[in-house]
């Protein structure tokens, strides 16, 4: 195998590794995400498990974040306000990044 291929192969690896990483980082997100929901919604803790699922599953309709914004906008109608709940979706995406990179 030459040096190329093997550059190639490291780099392919490399964005493999990175993109796993960024799926369990945002699943984190959306983990948090879902039980603070929850927890704004009153819901007895069998409800937020099932809660927390729902949320996850959200983020598999689109690529990127919106999907999990609409989904949380609508359940969470007169409970957040948008920049409320974009914050939140940052603070959280920190703080399970920290946990990933540590």
């Amino acid at each position: 195998m030459s040096t190329f291929d093997e550059r190639k192969d490291a780099f392919q690896n490399k964005f493999a590794r990175d993109q796993q990483i960024q799926f369990k980082i945002e699943a984190s997100r959306n983990k948090m995400l879902g039980f603070w929901a929850a927890d704004l919604l009153k819901l007895s803790d069998s409800e937020a498990h099932e809660y927390v699922k729902e949320v996850v599953r959200s983020d598999f309709e689109e690529a990127g974040d919106e999907d999990v914004f609409r989904k949380l906008m609508s359940d969470l109608e007169g409970k957040v306000t948008e920049d409320e709940l974009r914050t939140k979706m940052a603070k959280f995406f920190e703080e399970a990044k920290e946990k990933f990179n540590n």
